[in-house]
């Protein structure tokens, strides 16, 4: 289907008004393309870090409670939910106005990443602390 907007009888207002509608419309459906499913899955999330080093799957969503007990690197934190303990990743973005020790009790959010050759890490997207 061939649309002529430069159509002889048609002003060049009109013309700029039709190719507006058109890329407003193009607009609206790019962005229902690009929505995302947040709600339930049949994935399990991992909450200790036994689990996770028994059997680590690379992007496995985790949920863990603990303590970070120190800095081992750029961002980098090791991690340990009283049992065991990992290498966390938290970018200091995270971390803007919240303060936090080895004693600060926090629940983190993210993902099992697992290079190879590689001990698994938990990338880290969400620190909350917990009272």
């Amino acid at each position: 289907m061939q649309v002529n907007f430069l159509h002889e009888g048609m002003p060049m207002k009109q013309t700029t008004i039709a190719a507006c509608v058109i890329a407003f419309a193009a607009a609206g459906y790019a962005s229902i393309a690009s929505a995302q499913y947040v709600g339930p899955t049949t994935q399990v999330t991992m909450t200790s870090i036994a689990e996770i080093l028994k059997q680590p799957l690379d992007d496995q969503p985790v949920v863990l409670r603990g303590f970070i007990v120190k800095k081992v690197g750029n961002e980098k934190y090791l991690f340990s939910d009283g049992k065991s303990e990992i290498r966390v990743d938290i970018d200091d973005k995270i971390f803007v106005n919240t303060k936090v020790d080895a004693k600060t009790k926090v629940e983190i959010r993210g993902e099992v990443e697992k290079d190879f050759l590689e001990t698994p890490e938990i990338d880290v997207d969400v620190l909350t602390l917990v009272k």
